[in-house]
């Protein structure tokens, strides 16, 4: 489980960043994302195999 420990006079706002900027860097966000929805297992595949051809080309 993510957290942030608050410091004494910071700012909420401050301490919601932070803990943004955690959550992008473990991936939480893009996983949340992945499975908001049922993919069958063929999408899934194609899907798979397109971001791979994706990442092939830009490197």
């Amino acid at each position: 489980m993510t957290f942030v420990k608050v410091r004494h006079g910071e700012s909420i706002d401050k301490a919601l960043r932070a803990l943004k900027k955690r959550l992008d860097k473990e991936g939480v966000m893009k996983a949340v994302k992945a499975h908001r929805f049922y993919a069958k297992p063929s999408i899934a595949k194609r899907a798979k195999s397109k971001a791979a051809l994706k990442y092939r080309r830009t490197r």
